[in-house]
């Protein structure tokens, strides 16, 4: 029986460390670099993120989002070729550390599911960002966005607005 007492004493000691959360959604623009600068045009990224309050200075969580490029016209032997856009759904763990007020830097790791086009299968997915504070709840977002894919990459620089919900 004490151990039972014991045990819930610090799952309810737990749980209530845990409180500090938050979720936070955003939006950014992308600009295709690498092998998708040769296929795209310019991209748009909707971000979610649940993090939970690790230390005062890290929080660690989960993000996902959806990534959609712009297809480019590229031309072969005097003939233009329409490329489809191409989407991403990334699925990943996050960690930001506040290296003051205003500066966080942090990173997105895991697997972007690819969504289109046809034959598109995702690949490990990472995301270094620096974030600027522009007051409690709205950042300013610059990062580096990656998916590695079978024979190639699909690389993007980004820059976006993140509110804390």
């Amino acid at each position: 029986m004490k151990k039972l007492m014991l045990f819930a004493a610090v799952a309810v000691f737990g749980l209530t460390s845990v409180t500090a959360q938050n979720f936070n959604a955003g939006i950014s623009a992308g600009l295709p670099m690498g092998d998708a600068g040769d296929l795209t045009t310019f991209g748009i990224n909707i971000d979610v993120s649940y993090l939970w309050e690790v230390s005062d200075d890290f929080t660690a969580g989960v993000a996902s989002g959806y990534q959609h490029y712009l297809g480019d016209s590229i031309e072969i032997l005097g003939t233009s070729v329409d490329i489809d856009d191409t989407g991403f759904l990334p699925i990943a763990a996050a960690g930001r550390y506040s290296l003051s007020e205003e500066f966080t830097v942090g990173a997105d790791l895991g697997y972007a599911v690819g969504i289109s086009p046809d034959g598109n299968d995702g690949g490990f997915y990472y995301a270094p960002r620096v974030q600027y504070g522009v007051s409690e709840s709205i950042d300013i977002v610059a990062a580096y966005r990656g998916v590695s894919l079978d024979g190639g990459s699909f690389d993007a620089i980004t820059i976006g607005v993140e509110f804390g919900l």
